[in-house]
């Protein structure tokens, strides 16, 4: 087994750092506190063509694998900017999966040139306040009306929709009880966000307050068939193709943001005098930021396998979850301990960590929870039971 990166891969890498290093955590701060959406290092990644990573080369894009991908959003996060950098531009990285893969060429020209210039947001309309994660029993509706179809219904917790100008929405254009499979009768659409037809309403939360979380009301929303991703009733299929990337993407930006938090936390424990000597020597603080170090590599190790099995076209369900339950509680860990290490001090919006800390949380909860990965672990590796 080759450890080495590219040499691609370590130009990504490096470039990246470099870019993000321009944004440093007072900026991250303030935009998290005016709860503001960073225009300025959304455009600054957009110039560089970092949107387009993993976009086909005839869409302007530069056509890397999930590897890349998830190299690129690990380094956005561990610069400080945590969630609040990864959730500006992850859709865009990867969210148009199923246009690349379902989607008309007609579309593809339409959108993908002008996601990887930056010009185009877009967010993803799935989960319900009714079905949660069992997304077979969404209940919004897309009703066929000529050439057109016609949808009712509500999103939560939708991304970016503040700043978006269309949206991935995924519907049922088959009723649940009617359906011969529950995956079957959904469809997926990628359509104009109309004001007039959509009512969005941010919802307050407890961090990563520079990127809108949203609850969205449809109400007659009229869409032309043209706007349809693929055939009518094959939506959640669609979906599905995306679902092992983007927890490797989620995992990448939890790695990261540990490692930003372990690197505040040592430069702290190094710096800090109390009782005559840095507070680091102490080895209840300096074990656990150890323990921390240990459990990021390991996490990152599960993820390298994941985006490799990926890119190699081979099954990869089982590493991708791993992937993503180890490195979100490895990260989390290592944001609670950066606080505790900071004492009270760690409290204070001022040293950042605390920002890491509300941060890092939400990865154990999206884009699912650890629970849920133990559930797929337990029926669909080890053999048990289902129990959903």
């Amino acid at each position: 087994m080759d450890f080495e990166l590219t040499e691609d891969q370590s130009t990504i890498r490096k470039a990246v750092a470099e870019l993000a290093a321009k944004f440093d955590d007072h900026y991250w701060m303030e935009k998290d506190a005016a709860h503001e959406f960073p225009t300025e290092f959304y455009q600054a990644f957009a110039s560089g063509g970092w949107l387009g990573i993993t976009t086909p080369e005839e869409y302007g894009g530069h056509g890397f694998g999930i590897t890349e991908a998830a190299l690129l959003l690990e380094e956005v996060s561990a610069s400080g900017g945590g969630m609040n950098a990864a959730s500006s531009m992850h859709l865009s990285i990867f969210g148009m999966h199923p246009v690349i893969v379902h989607g008309s060429e007609e579309m593809k020209k339409e959108t993908l040139p002008r996601i990887v210039n930056g010009d185009l947001h877009v967010c993803f309309g799935v989960t319900e306040p009714g079905a949660g994660l069992d997304t077979t029993r969404i209940t919004t509706f897309a009703r066929r009306d000529g050439d057109d179809y016609v949808i009712n219904g509500r999103k939560v917790w939708i991304s970016k929709a503040m700043e978006s100008e269309k949206i991935l929405l995924l519907t049922r254009t088959t009723k649940f009880e009617d359906s011969a499979k529950k995956t079957e009768g959904l469809t997926l659409f990628l359509t104009d966000l109309d004001r007039e037809h959509i009512d969005i309403r941010p919802i307050k939360k407890m961090g990563r307050n520079a990127v809108t979380s949203n609850e969205l009301f449809i109400e007659d929303l009229r869409v032309p068939a043209a706007h349809r991703i693929g055939e009518e009733g094959q939506g959640f299929r669609y979906i599905l193709d995306g679902l092992n990337p983007e927890r490797m993407l989620v995992a990448a930006e939890a790695l990261g943001l540990g490692r930003a938090a372990l690197r505040r936390a040592v430069r702290y424990g190094n710096e800090r005098e109390v009782f005559g000597r840095p507070i680091g020597m102490n080895q209840g603080l300096q074990f656990p930021l150890a323990d921390s170090l240990a459990r990021l590599d390991a996490a990152e190790l599960v993820l390298r396998k994941a985006t490799w099995l990926y890119d190699q076209g081979r099954p990869c369900a089982r590493e991708a979850n791993t992937a993503k339950y180890l490195c979100a509680d490895a990260g989390f860990q290592a944001a609670d301990r950066a606080l505790q290490t900071h004492g009270g001090m760690g409290y204070a919006e001022e040293y950042h960590v605390s920002r890491y800390f509300r941060e890092a949380r939400l990865l154990k909860i999206a884009p699912l929870s650890q629970e849920m990965v133990l559930n797929f672990l337990g029926s669909h590796v080890l053999g048990l039971p289902r129990s959903y």
